[in-house]
């Protein structure tokens, strides 16, 4: 006959080397943070199949029109999943957490945690002691741009900028466009228009999808 810690054998009592009552509440407490680990992980893994798939997706798209495997007057869906995984694929180091929207039609909206410090020192610019100060961190940024385009050219028109909450817009913003960011990056096409190509005849931006029609 055998009890929770021992045995009866022929008369006598043989006690167990190590005796754990665990009481039913904390074996149930135990299994429910196991069972809620492998949920977690199992969440974490799907996510990251999901981003690849997306990536992958988006990825073959590209690959199909820029090297001319898309038919004359057809369109090329991209969702904004797929967008965002591209992006966070590609993304420099410094850009963490990105993500791609958009709320309105020809109005596409960007966010990330960005580190300027570390974007420009991984472009080759390596930012003074003052500059370092005020550069170096992670902060929430949020670009919203309008698209236009048509007859295989897109002009982007970037209209309002919210750095760690605080907004810049209007004159401001254009001061900055101008005097910050062109200079430092000549081949950003800010507000001027410039070649689709790839025979893309223009870009559609909805809020459910970007389109790009063929022409």
């Amino acid at each position: 006959m055998a009890n929770r810690c021992g045995v009866f054998h022929n008369g006598a009592y043989y006690r167990a080397a190590r005796c754990n009552r665990l009481p039913r509440r904390g074996v149930l407490s135990i299994v429910s943070k196991s069972l809620r680990a492998i949920s977690i992980l199992l969440v974490a893994v799907f996510l990251a199949a999901a981003a690849y798939d997306d990536y992958a997706s988006a990825q073959q798209k590209f690959n199909a029109i820029e090297s001319g495997r898309v038919r004359t007057g057809s369109r090329v869906v991209l969702t904004y999943p797929e967008l965002t995984a591209w992006v966070t694929r590609e993304a420099p180091v410094g850009v963490r957490n990105p993500r791609v929207f958009a709320n309105a039609r020809d109005l596409a909206t960007g966010t990330a945690l960005i580190d300027f410090g570390k974007l420009q020192r991984a472009a080759g610019k390596r930012p003074g002691w003052l500059m370092s100060k005020i550069l170096d961190g992670e902060h929430p940024v949020t670009v919203t741009a309008r698209i236009r385009s048509g007859a295989g050219r897109a002009t982007v028109d970037v209209e309002r900028v919210d750095i760690s909450g605080i907004t810049i817009d209007g004159r401001t913003l254009d001061f900055l466009i101008e005097n910050f960011l062109l200079p430092r990056y000549p081949e950003a096409a800010i507000s001027r228009p410039f070649e689709l190509g790839h025979g893309i005849d223009r870009l559609e931006v909805a809020p459910s999808a970007v389109s790009v029609v063929m022409r």
